[in-house]
């Protein structure tokens, strides 16, 4: 009768290492979608005017990262909040945590170089290596041109600094471990 009991305590503690041993690996070494590349974005009139057009209409940027008038017709962004950030997303909305839309203007991403911004939109890393929930939806970013992803960096450096502290966001358990998995490596496709 001991020996069986002696068999499923292996048994249970190699399954409990295991698990360990996957969690930390996806905690710890995840997300992994490759260094950022070097580039260097000349910021010209009409890349700013491309990246302006694709954030307010393509991408839609803008409708996150800026407070809207709900109480009119298809909640138009409120004058002067453009990029601020700070919607808020929860389990309310059936999203697996609270998720915040940062600030994207200077006071928020300012301290981001070109190419960290990049690959933060392209495949969801911040510079910091963690990974970003997919309301964002950067593994449609990283098939996008590479120029246009480059024109809405430029727009976005262009917008004017507003101060706003926008809270961490904070995934439920098991999201803060899986989030780690999200995020793919770009596969830039080029404009037709």
């Amino acid at each position: 009768m001991k020996k069986p009991l002696k068999y499923v305590g292996y048994f249970i503690a190699i399954t409990v290492l295991a698990l360990a041993v996957l969690l930390s690996y996806v905690k710890f070494a995840l997300p992994n979608v490759g260094e950022a590349e070097e580039l260097k974005i000349d910021y010209t009139k009409e890349r700013i005017e491309r990246g302006r057009y694709l954030a307010n209409t393509v991408t839609v940027c803008m409708d996150c990262h800026s407070k809207r008038e709900w109480a009119k017709f298809s909640g138009p962004i409120t004058p002067g909040t453009l990029g601020m950030g700070g919607d808020r997303f929860d389990q309310s909305m059936g999203i697996p945590g609270v998720f915040y839309a940062k600030n994207i203007t200077s006071s928020g991403i300012g301290r981001y170089t070109d190419v960290e911004l990049f690959r933060l939109i392209t495949a969801g890393v911040t510079k910091e290596g963690r990974a970003m929930f997919p309301i964002m939806p950067y593994p449609y970013y990283g098939r996008m041109d590479k120029e246009d992803i480059y024109s809405i960096i430029a727009y976005v450096r262009s917008i004017p600094k507003i101060e706003n502290n926008v809270p961490e966001s904070e995934p439920d358990f098991p999201m803060n471990f899986i989030i780690n998995a999200i995020p793919p490596k770009p596969v830039h496709q080029s404009k037709p």
